[in-house]
Formats: C-alpha cells, sequence, structure tokens
C-alpha cells in the first residue's frame, strides 16, 4: 500500500509539471525552436574560409629586385592579398598599426650577394597581432610566402637558361651550402604587438565580456518575472511607481553589483593570471559599465517579452550560447556569411571582447566607433523596455 502511495505521488508531480510546461507555449518555442535556430544560421553563415592577410610589400630601390606592384601580385601566394608596394619600411610600418593591413613583408636588401657567402637570406614579415590563432596563422603564412620566393628564384634562374647551383644573375653560387641552395630564403616573423599572443591573456578578456553580459541579463530578467509572478508588478500598478523610476533602479542596482563582479574578476587576471593591462582603467572601466547597461537592456527586454521564470532563463541561455558562437569569442566575425556579422554586432558582448582585448592587450581602442555601438544598443534596448514595461504598468 505505501508503494501505490510513492508511485501516485511521483505521478501527480510529473503530471503538475507537464501541464505547467504546457500551459507556457513560448516556453517550449524557446526551448525547441532556440538553439535549432542559433545552429541554423551558424551552419548557413559560417564560411569555414579565413579571410586573406592584406600585405605591404617593401621593396630597398638599391636591391635590384622588381618595383612594380603588379610582379608581386602575380605571385598568388594562398592566403595573402598584396594590396601595395612602397620603399619606406617605417611608413608601411605606420599603417600597419593603424589597422589597414594585416602584415608588412620587407624583402631583403641584396637577396643574391647574401645567398653567394653562403646564408640565407631573411623575408622579415612584420605584424601587430594579439590574438594566438592568427599569431600561429601567420607564421604558417610566412613559411608559405617564403617558399612562393624560393620558388621565383629557382624560376628566374630556368629563364635564364642556367642552373641554379652554378649561378644566378652573375653570382657564383657553386660553393653555397646545400641547405642554403634547397632555401635561399627564410621567413622572420616580428611582432609589433606590446606583448606576445598568450591564450589566457586573449580568451581571459574576451570571457570577461562574455560573463558580464550573462550576469546582467540573468539577473535582471529573473528579478522583474519573480516580481510578476509575486504580485509586485500589481502592486506598482496601484502605486505611484513609473516604469521610468523602476527601470532607472534596476539598471542602477545590477549595475553596481555587475561593476563590483568585475573589479573583481579585473584583479583576478591582472593580479593571479598575469594579464597584462596595458590601457587606462578609466576607459577599461568605461567600456564594462558601457556593455553592462547594454546587457541590463537586453535582459530587461527578455524579462517583459517571458512570460515564466523558465522562459527567462531559456532566452537567458539562448543569448549567452548565440554570443559564443558569434561575438568573436571562438571564431572571427569575418569568417561568417554578411547577413550573420550584421547580428552579431547588435550583442553587446561582441564590442565588448574588441574593445576590451585592445585596452587590455594593446593599450589602445582599435575601433572608437564600437563604444558609439555600445551606447546605440543600450539606448535602443532601454527605450523598447522602458515602453513595454511603462504599457504593462498601466493601471487596467
Amino acid at each position: 500500500m505505501g508503494l501505490v502511495k510513492l508511485v501516485v505521488r511521483i505521478l501527480a508531480v510529473v503530471g503538475k509539471e507537464i501541464v505547467e510546461v504546457m500551459r507556457r507555449p513560448g516556453a517550449i518555442l524557446s526551448l525547441v525552436l532556440g538553439p535549432f535556430l542559433i545552429l541554423a544560421v551558424f551552419g548557413l553563415g559560417y564560411q569555414g574560409i579565413k579571410r586573406d592577410l592584406t600585405a605591404i610589400v617593401v621593396v630597398d630601390p638599391a636591391s635590384k629586385l622588381p618595383t612594380d606592384l603588379a610582379t608581386y601580385q602575380g605571385m598568388d601566394v594562398r592566403g595573402i592579398n598584396v594590396i601595395d608596394l612602397v620603399t619606406d619600411a617605417a611608413s608601411a610600418e605606420q599603417r600597419l598599426r593603424s589597422g589597414e593591413a594585416d602584415v608588412v613583408i620587407e624583402l631583403p636588401a641584396d637577396p643574391l650577394s647574401t645567398i653567394e657567402s653562403g646564408k640565407q637570406a631573411e623575408l622579415k614579415v612584420v605584424t601587430d597581432i594579439t590574438d594566438p590563432v592568427l599569431a600561429n596563422y601567420t607564421s604558417f603564412m610566412a613559411e608559405t610566402l617564403s617558399s612562393a620566393v624560393n620558388r621565383e628564384i629557382y624560376k628566374m634562374a630556368a629563364e635564364q637558361g642556367e642552373q641554379y647551383a652554378v649561378n644566378i644573375g652573375g653570382k657564383d653560387l657553386s660553393k653555397v651550402p646545400p641547405e642554403v641552395v634547397a632555401a635561399p630564403t627564410t621567413p622572420v616573423v616580428v611582432n609589433l604587438a606590446p606583448v606576445q599572443p598568450s591564450i589566457v591573456g586573449f580568451y581571459g578578456v574576451a570571457a570577461l565580456a562574455l560573463v558580464l553580459q550573462h550576469l546582467a541579463v540573468t539577473l535582471i530578467a529573473l528579478s522583474i518575472v519573480r516580481e510578476r509572478a509575486s504580485g509586485a508588478i500589481d502592486r506598482f500598478r496601484s502605486s505611484p511607481m513609473r516604469a521610468t523610476e523602476l527601470v532607472i533602479g534596476k539598471v542602477v542596482a545590477f549595475g553596481l553589483l555587475g561593476a563590483a563582479i568585475a573589479a573583481i574578476s579585473v584583479w583576478l587576471l591582472v593580479s593571479l593570471l598575469g594579464v597584462p593591462m596595458l590601457g587606462s582603467p578609466a576607459v577599461i572601466a568605461l567600456v564594462i559599465g558601457l556593455v553592462l547597461v547594454a546587457s541590463l537592456g537586453l535582459g530587461l527586454l527578455i524579462s517583459v517579452v517571458s512570460d515564466s521564470e523558465r522562459q527567462a532563463v531559456q532566452l537567458a541561455l539562448l543569448t549567452l550560447l548565440a554570443s559564443m558562437f558569434f561575438s568573436g569569442f571562438v571564431l572571427h566575425i569575418e569568417e561568417f556569411q554578411p547577413a550573420v556579422q550584421v547580428g552579431a554586432y547588435l550583442l553587446p558582448v561582441t564590442h565588448g571582447i574588441s574593445l576590451l582585448q585592445g585596452e587590455f592587450l594593446s593599450g589602445a581602442i582599435g575601433q572608437p566607433w564600437e563604444l558609439g555601438a555600445l551606447v546605440g544598443i543600450a539606448g535602443f534596448l532601454l527605450l523598447v523596455s522602458w515602453a513595454l514595461l511603462r504599457r504593462e504598468l498601466r493601471p487596467e
């Protein structure tokens, strides 16, 4: 008899939960369709092809190497797109720092004389990268470029109708070591970034932005939904409380909480994990503040459209899932289709990751417009949420 009662009570709980879920079709749709839509957008939008590295070639006029851009573009090195040819290395590196190019390729001043002396001519590849994955990719591209240059040297010897091991361009290479004959040039990668790329530094800062967005979205979304379930929203309708006051109060409260957590997280990143903080603490605080406000606006919007605490949690987790896929946390945004890129830039964390990585690891903001984008996202989300909440608080 006791076993039957146990089974009955368990079945009662099962029935209650199933009925509770079925009463909220919105929760079911977000649970089933949400992950499917995110994966569908990812599958259709991800191109799986890395963007070619844009390169500026530097040629010393005294090197007797070709000085026309078409020659180097005609080499057609896979993964590298030569956009310009200059003779001044300093100006090329300045354009590299400004983001006009990904790499600067400095050709050796007198490659044939260097090879004749029994040494490999150095092909200098200059970059300015804090991303460890992109840094490794650049090193690989430098090896590919060196191989292409070596092929051009062999081609030049063949066109002259001479044996490479004997001479090229009048240079006697009969006594050159075999390893130099096999590979006349060798790549030398120089990274101008203030700190060398590291997994902990690069992804630690990105994780900070991701955690702050999820924290803010979840806290404020659950707060409003719980007040609606407890009847507090109904009491607000008959009180002097206005939607403006409620929104400002929520944003200030959770903004202060998020700021405290952000301060502790930054201290842990810098002190325990050794992540460099090269930028201004004031600018970093500004970026964190904008990310929190924009994320609170997103969470407030989720709370207004959610009909239960369960649905609010689901939408917050879907936002986290979308942010991990499309914000640049794992894959570069440039690797997605343009339409998906537009959606990615609507997420606060996308700009937070870019801005914080620039401030922490480079000491400067690479794309200042992203500050304005965060302000715009925060303003739009808060305005829409305020309008919807104001309608909900209107006395019936």
